[in-house]
């Protein structure tokens, strides 16, 4: 799996601009400066992989543009060893992201194809997720809860109970909410019954859904 010295200057150029757009902690910067994101995108399109944009990903999905993943993840703010559920794995770019901060990763796929790809794609690339299922995201994981961060990679109508009730006390859930455009939602469990909100402005995801079976 080729990775060469234009892309590693590419990556160079786009960890910048993310620094001039607000992106402070170090670790992720080093993280979008080691992944090779164009092993993530379709080949057709891996000349745009270090532009700061979304692309699109098999059956309508798309991979989030570099700032909106680094974004989400400072915000979430995980240290080593933490235990985060990512909802929406995607082409995995995300999840090598938070691998690459050693984490222990759960996470969750509704696409079937696209989720035996992207495990296919883990293999190749020694990602490994403590757990990594095909299912539905609203349901998060009940039996490997709580968790220390909950990630959401795609655009939900609501904050679903399910997912908060899966935080520790303490534990971050970062979340777009909203139809058309979501507002970037940080939620965080204060006690049993207690939660603090806040949010982080707008941004475009693809639609949360349910599993299709």
């Amino acid at each position: 799996m080729e990775d060469n010295f234009k892309h590693k200057g590419r990556r160079r150029i786009l960890v910048s601009e993310l620094r001039e757009k607000g992106i402070k902690d170090i670790r992720i910067l080093e993280a979008i400066e080691n992944i090779p994101r164009h092993l993530f995108v379709d080949p057709g399109l891996s000349e745009q992989a270090y532009i700061d944009k979304a692309l699109p990903i098999e059956n309508d999905q798309t991979i989030s543009q570099p700032f909106t993943v680094a974004f989400q993840t400072q915000l979430l703010n995980p240290s080593v060893g933490d235990k985060i559920l990512e909802i929406g794995t995607g082409s995995g770019y995300q999840t090598a992201v938070l691998d690459f901060l050693d984490l222990d990763i759960y996470t969750i796929e509704r696409d079937h194809s696209l989720y035996r790809s992207t495990f296919n794609l883990f293999n190749k690339m020694k990602i490994k997720p403590k757990k990594f299922i095909y299912g539905d995201g609203f349901n998060g994981m009940q039996d490997h809860s709580p968790f220390d961060g909950i990630i959401v990679t795609a655009g939900s109508p609501i904050i679903p109970k399910k997912l908060v009730m899966q935080l520790k006390i303490g534990g971050r859930l970062i979340i777009p909410v909203g139809k058309d455009v979501q507002v970037m939602t940080k939620i965080i469990r204060i006690s049993e019954n207690e939660l603090k909100k806040e949010t982080f402005g707008n941004f475009r995801f693809v639609p949360m859904l349910k599993n299709k079976n």
